[in-house]
């Protein structure tokens, strides 16, 4: 290896090492905020104690707002894993004019700001006459979960041989049925990893989903908000942490069943 090279691994080395401590500072002084015994925002804290974490156990708002998210990402990440593969394989599979525009349409939730999409759903919401809170949320929320659906389906479906359904059916299986033992299990990994970032994305939106709650119905985010303008104490610290903890849980469990797929696979 030469100096050069040398001097470009150490600088890459370092470059990364400040990447990575920038965006887990945050994190980590969250996280020690939330163990504190300070009734305010304070590092060092003066003392260690699970407190907030009592009061968030204590909470009456809350709750209700955590299983509402929860519902609603389900359902909305179940929905969109159903319409997403259904537009991969069509966009994939067909032939016609503007594919590729299409393709890109149905990712542009992912590039426009989360506002001004809430504004435009908002808008069309009430031209159609929709004004139930419950089916505004789960439509707002497929579709700002589509676009990882569809990308990474559709880049799994690219590598994917189709013949091998044709292969299924001359051994007598039918199409459902060979969509079901051949197409499927291929695409469990593109299913696992865009359902992941699906789920999230739905549990952590709070742009668009504070145009579609209301008093009755709130999720997470916003009652996080309500909580910050009403009584900002680090009870708001022990609610990210625990997000924090569900995100590394669902990644990690995604993680050991990809591997377990792919040793399956071998």
């Amino acid at each position: 290896m030469t100096p050069i090279e040398k001097i470009a691994g150490w600088v890459t080395a370092l470059l990364a090492t400040v990447t990575v401590v920038f965006l887990m500072t945050p994190l980590l002084v969250t996280v020690a905020v939330s163990f504190g015994s300070s009734a305010v925002f304070t590092l060092p804290a003066p003392s260690w104690s699970l407190r907030w974490y009592e009061a968030l156990a204590r909470s009456r708002d809350l709750w209700p707002a955590v299983f509402t998210s929860l519902q609603i990402a389900a359902l909305s990440t179940a929905i969109a894993l159903v319409l997403g593969t259904l537009c991969a394989i069509g966009l994939l599979r067909g032939n016609f004019r503007g594919r590729e525009a299409v393709v890109t349409f149905l990712v542009s939730p992912l590039m426009l700001p989360g506002l001004v999409i809430g504004i435009a759903m908002l808008e069309s919401f009430r031209a159609a006459g929709l004004r139930d809170v419950w089916a505004s949320l789960i439509l707002a929320h497929i579709v700002i979960t589509l676009p990882y659906v569809v990308r990474t389906v559709f880049a799994s479906l690219s590598l994917f041989d189709f013949t091998l359904i044709d292969a299924a059916r001359t051994l007598g299986l039918t199409y459902p049925k060979a969509i079901l033992k051949v197409l499927v299990p291929s695409l469990a990994p593109a299913f696992l990893t865009s359902g992941m970032f699906a789920f999230l994305a739905s549990m952590d939106n709070y742009p668009i989903s504070i145009f579609f709650t209301d008093a009755w119905t709130k999720t997470l985010p916003i009652q996080m908000l309500q909580y910050v303008e009403e009584s900002p104490d680090p009870t708001i610290a022990a609610i990210s942490t625990l997000l924090i903890l569900l995100s590394i849980a669902v990644l990690a469990i995604g993680d050991r069943l990809v591997g377990l797929r792919r040793m399956a696979d071998l």
